[in-house]
């Protein structure tokens, strides 16, 4: 139990410390040339597969909420006949 407890608070001591432990590269002049380059592809897929999956997950995702609430609408305006 001691054990976890330490390694908790050394844990804690490092996410807090104002130190990195390694640099990290710039990339922001890398990133500026892939999302200014004119290759006719929408800004917002242009990071790649992964933005394409998101963008139609979202797409779809959108069409249907968009068809299942005009379907409720209907439903709630046409009830059923006894």
């Amino acid at each position: 139990m001691f054990r976890h407890l330490q390694a908790l608070r050394q844990v804690s001591q490092r996410t807090f410390s104002s130190s990195t432990r390694r640099p990290r590269q710039n990339k922001v002049a890398e990133k500026q040339k892939l999302f200014q380059e004119d290759n006719g592809i929408p800004v917002h897929l242009k990071a790649g597969t992964g933005d394409l999956l998101l963008y139609r997950l979202t797409m779809g995702l959108t069409v249907f909420g968009t068809a299942y609430a005009l379907f409720e609408i209907v439903k709630a305006a046409l009830p059923k006949k006894n």
